[in-house]
């Protein structure tokens, strides 16, 4: 059994080493954190060719486009459509047209075609009938009026009746024969006009066949080149309910409903700040980023810069110039109204020290930096040679040396 007083002072004891040990912790998560705060982050000065940029923002759009129109067909309806964004071939199907209705006109009129053929064939054979019997009746005249002739060559010899007899009959034999001419004649002109009213009924027969199946065949879209559909808007119903083109809409006669955008011919259209546009050249080397594929560094060059200036919608009003950068080895998941950015490289300066736009700070309105070293930052004056959004070009640090991100804030610090 112990005794109360030697219980009081284990008790006194005890109490003793908590607190020492609650303050040590305490005082040693203080000293963590007054070290964690000198520690400031930094990064290092490379020595490298320095890029001078400008940075633009805009988006993707195609040189070249190929528009995809209904053909001029009446009663169209979409039955089916190329699924858009997909990658589509040329040549291959990408949009068609209900043909049910116009199948049922091709074989109305085919058989239309075929009726206007018989009977044309019909006439034509009767023509060569007539002919053929025109002419055997002709050969009988001349052979009557032959006959005639040879009876009158011998009247001397006799009778004056007889022979009048014989004169009076070449006169009818010959009248006969030219009535007979007259005939063939008149046949010949109808059988022609029959020939040729006919002809042209079959031709428009024919006609009406061919604009058929020249419709069906428009029906079916082909690709005029690869790449993938680009839907249009669907304004039939009024500008408040657009929708799409889908399939089971009808559709009038020469609506554009498409468009294959050329992934060949891909520039980045961006804006340039007023300030920017004197160091703008065309040909300049442009690298392409694009927010989708954040990967991706597409390489282009300046193709064309907008002689005049766009006015903005902010205040103050500010003023841009478009510039446009043809991209070279365009990736296939590039599309056309993609966001990106592109940095136009206006000059570049070998051997540079670079080090983050953010470690410059600025003290008597001089630049410097604040070189990390032994746990101690000592701010360093230098000389800015070029500044981009993300880095700048400076002398007066040597390569290597480690600038700190955020100004020190006490004078433990420097």
């Amino acid at each position: 059994m112990i005794a109360p007083g030697r219980r009081l002072w284990m008790s006194l004891v005890w109490g003793l080493g908590a607190a020492a040990l609650i303050g040590g912790a305490w005082a040693g998560v203080a000293h963590f954190r007054d070290a964690q705060a000198d520690i400031l982050p930094t990064a290092p000065a490379r020595k490298d060719d320095f890029l001078v940029i400008i940075r633009c923002r805009g988006d993707l759009k195609a040189a070249r486009s190929a528009p995809i129109y209904a053909p001029l067909v009446p009663s169209l309806t979409i039955a089916w459509m190329a699924p858009a964004g997909e990658q589509v071939e040329k040549g291959s199907p990408v949009i068609r047209f209900d043909s049910s209705s116009a199948q049922q006109q091709l074989a109305q009129k085919e058989a239309v075609l075929k009726q206007a053929q018989a009977t044309l064939d019909q006439a034509i054979a009767q023509a060569a009938m007539t002919t053929e019997r025109d002419g055997a009746d002709l050969a009988d005249a001349k052979y009557n009026v032959e006959k005639a002739r040879l009876q009158t060559a011998g009247s001397e010899f006799t009778s004056k009746i007889q022979a009048e007899q014989a004169a009076i009959d070449l006169g009818v034999a010959e009248q006969k024969l030219r009535v007979q001419e007259a005939n063939i004649a008149l046949n010949a002109a109808s059988n022609r006009a029959k020939v040729a009213s006919l002809t042209r009924q079959r031709d428009q027969a024919q006609a009406d066949v061919d604009l058929t199946k020249k419709q069906i065949a428009q029906m079916e879209i082909r690709a005029p080149l690869t790449g993938f559909l680009e839907i249009r808007f669907n304004y039939s119903q009024g500008p408040l309910s657009q929708t799409r083109f889908k399939v089971g809409d009808s559709v009038a006669s020469g609506v554009n409903l498409a468009e294959m955008p050329d992934l060949t011919s891909l520039y980045m259209d961006a804006k340039a700040e007023e300030i920017d546009r004197g160091r703008i050249e065309v040909g300049q080397e442009v690298r392409v980023r694009i927010d989708a594929l954040p990967e991706l560094t597409i390489p282009a060059k300046i193709s064309a810069i907008s002689p005049l200036a766009e006015l903005g919608t902010d205040w103050p009003p500010t003023r841009n110039f478009r510039a446009y950068a043809a991209l070279e080895n365009a990736d296939p998941r590039l599309r056309p109204g993609m966001n990106g950015g592109m940095d136009i490289i206006v000059n570049r300066i070998p051997g540079a020290i670079s080090i983050p736009a953010k470690a410059v700070f600025t003290r008597a309105g001089k630049p410097i930096v604040y070189v990390a070293e032994r746990g101690r930052y000592t701010a360093v004056e230098i000389e800015i040679l070029a500044r981009n959004p993300d880095e700048a070009a400076v002398a007066g640090i040597p390569a290597g040396a480690m600038v700190t991100l955020v100004e020190p804030q006490n004078e433990t610090q420097r």
